[in-house]
């Protein structure tokens, strides 16, 4: 009999995850705070579910993919009420190390596994089915899950036991944070001293100075897409949890610190809502040009 499985947090990441499911073929039982996703997605065959409880009762594996810690220990207290035997959670959502390690010591209470399963690769990766998925957890709970990470995923990973996914995760977004920084001042500079930002992208890509932070970012500044793909805020997010883990692990992180400065007053200049790659802004006001098509 096919594998039922759930998914709460129906936003730019659970909505692509939770096609993906459908489209491989599994029965998917769904539920958001707001009612028009769980809607859209029973017209695709999902089935509507009106509480997260609901679709703990229902399904053999609970996916989540929520916005913050808050949201997370809410859901996860609602449905490891009911968690049974040989059930499996996976949390997508980027939370704290410890919050992980928490949900997976009330999952075994109830004799049911959890895995923190983080995810990279941002909305297009889930459409796609190419997310990176790090996975965090028990062996043989991580082998059950892998046909359903498989829907949606590509580079799938078993990185330890529970919070070991988080901690690959966040590790993670600390680079994309500092490389974020880093392709911001880079791309100013270069259009400061009159290169074409296309030529920079076309050379550099492949260089030792590449990333993928470049690759995607830099064809952003170049059209001034900053739509909120990856918004500033969830960025923000991430690089507070990363500072906390730090502080409490006496790790210094400088670089870290100043990606989050950066991101910080991007916020506090009302870009929150707009994509990461809008924190280039900062620096092209200060140097007073823009990364974009050169004028003829």
């Amino acid at each position: 009999m096919a594998m039922k499985v759930g998914f709460v947090g129906l936003g730019k990441m659970g909505w692509p995850m939770s096609e993906r499911l459908l489209v491989g073929g599994f029965e998917v039982h769904v539920f958001n705070r707001s009612r028009p996703p769980v809607e859209a997605l029973a017209a695709k065959g999902a089935r509507a579910a009106t509480s997260a409880a609901e679709v703990a009762e229902r399904t053999d594996m609970v996916l989540t993919a929520l916005p913050t810690p808050d949201a997370v220990d809410q859901v996860y207290r609602e449905m490891l009420q009911r968690a049974r035997p040989g059930q499996i959670y996976a949390d997508h959502s980027t939370v704290s190390v410890g919050q992980s390690r928490r949900c997976a010591a009330m999952a075994r209470e109830r004799g049911a596994d959890f895995l923190d399963a983080p995810v990279s690769g941002g909305p297009a990766g889930a459409q796609a089915g190419t997310l990176t998925v790090m996975v965090g957890g028990e062996q043989g709970a991580f082998d059950r899950a892998l046909p359903v990470f498989r829907a949606f995923g590509k580079n799938i990973k078993l990185c330890g036991p529970a919070g070991a996914g988080q901690v690959v995760k966040l590790t993670n977004q600390l680079l994309v944070g500092v490389h974020t920084a880093a392709v911001a001042e880079a791309a100013v500079f270069g259009a400061k001293l009159g290169a074409d930002p296309r030529v920079v992208l076309e050379v550099i890509g492949t260089s030792f100075g590449g990333s993928t932070m470049m690759t995607r970012n830099v064809p952003r500044f170049i059209s001034r897409d900053f739509g909120p793909a990856t918004s500033i805020t969830l960025l923000l997010k991430d690089l507070g949890l990363i500072h906390d883990e730090a502080k409490a692990a006496n790790v210094p992180l400088l670089l870290g610190a100043v990606a989050e400065q950066r991101f910080l007053e991007a916020r506090a200049r009302g870009m929150g809502e707009n994509d990461m790659a809008s924190l280039v802004r900062l620096w092209e006001e200060a140097a007073g040009v823009t990364v974009d098509k050169p004028r003829s």
